[in-house]
């Protein structure tokens, strides 16, 4: 039904284009380019209804029915434009893609030689500072006045 209207709808807009560009002004004259040859009324004087007048109007009707009757069919369709496409697969429902093994990055640089350790040191106790034991006595807080 909404593509019979569809069709119509576009027929009447070609109808309706075709009707106003073949129509004449109503001061297509010379001397309505400077404002002269029109009557005081705002959109100049109202003459015969020609024939193309009369296609104009009932092609503006029927342009102004086709709309609203698109209007209306298309609030009865509850189409989604993703009515038939499944969801996308989640991260744990996709198959792991096999992987590709890179060669090592060369390296640019040998690495320093480490110093030779005592047995009676370690590394951790020439940089740590001694260990000490953590005070007991509570910390006394300044008096705050307000």
């Amino acid at each position: 039904m909404s593509a019979f209207i569809t069709i119509i709808h576009v027929i009447i807009c070609v109808i309706l284009i075709v009707a106003v560009l073949l129509q004449s002004g109503k001061a297509a004259d010379l001397a309505g380019a400077f404002g002269g040859g029109g009557s005081a009324t705002a959109f100049g004087a109202r003459g015969n209804a020609t024939l193309m007048s009369k296609v104009t109007e009932i092609s503006a009707i029927l342009f102004m029915v086709t709309s609203l009757a698109l209007w209306i069919l298309s609030g009865r369709e509850v189409k989604s434009a993703v009515s038939g496409v499944k969801a996308p697969a989640t991260a744990a429902q996709t198959t792991p893609q096999p992987e590709t093994k890179q060669p090592p990055a060369p390296q640019t640089q040998k690495p320093a030689a480490a110093a030779p350790v005592k047995k009676d040191e370690t590394p951790a106790n020439k940089t740590a500072a001694p260990k000490t034991q953590p005070s007991t006595t509570p910390i006394k807080q300044p008096d705050v006045k307000k």
